[in-house]
């Protein structure tokens, strides 16, 4: 083959790699098989338009109020009273941390978070997370988790959901201990890691819309 056509040839996949990317970027599901559609923003996004976040399709919005038992998003706050404003559901998420007790940390959620009428099911994200070094072990966990959601549902007076990474449900089957709602991740692709119809489905976790810096995580919820 030429040096010619192998710079042809270079410069063709480099097209395809770069469209490939752009679609990515653009894609969620079918409004048709879905059509209720949102996003959940991860901790300390930045100034968000959320007027041009509905624009973009998104019907509601989940945003990180607390982490483990001491960490407050500093963002929570104005987004929250932000989002009915711009015609947005809105949900919190605590991100939980498996080193920590479960009771304190659904307080911290509760201190932060307020009981409101109009919001969405409180969220609880369960992943392994960078300085947790020595996670509880199964049965631990998931009477952390119970802990938590004993308070946080008496605060927000609806039951809780569990945003189960695949690599937890793995080592800790939690899907199974807890008989509540859940939330799966998995991009482009239906997640069928549980055992049972998840209620929410992260899509794609590197959607770009305008009106957020950077890339947003897409969800649809279970028609």
């Amino acid at each position: 083959m030429t040096p010619f056509r192998l710079a042809a040839g270079a410069l063709l996949v480099a097209a395809l790699v770069v469209s490939a990317i752009a679609l990515a970027a653009r894609w969620h599901p079918s409004k048709q098989r879905y059509p209720l559609q949102g996003v959940d923003l991860g901790e300390r996004p930045g100034p968000v338009e959320w007027g041009s976040v509905r624009a973009a399709g998104a019907d509601f919005a989940y945003i990180v109020a607390t982490a483990g038992a001491r960490t407050r998003d500093p963002s929570f706050g104005e987004n929250w009273e932000a989002l009915p404003a711009a015609g947005l559901r809105r949900g919190a998420v605590h991100l939980y941390s498996l080193c920590e007790d479960g009771a304190a940390q659904g307080d911290a959620f509760n201190a932060v978070v307020p009981r409101a009428a109009d919001a969405l099911p409180p969220a609880v994200d369960l992943s392994m997370r960078d300085g947790c070094t020595a996670p509880e072990r199964g049965p631990a966990v998931a009477e952390g988790v119970r802990a938590f959601a004993k308070r946080v549902e008496a605060h927000a007076g609806k039951p809780l959901i569990l945003r189960l990474s695949r690599a937890v449900e793995r080592r800790y089957g939690l899907s199974k201990a807890l008989t509540r709602p859940v939330w799966l991740t998995g991009n482009f692709l239906r997640p069928g890691y549980v055992d049972r119809p998840w209620r929410l489905w992260r899509a794609n976790d590197g959607r770009q819309i305008e009106g957020v810096h950077g890339t947003v995580n897409w969800v649809v919820v279970a028609p």
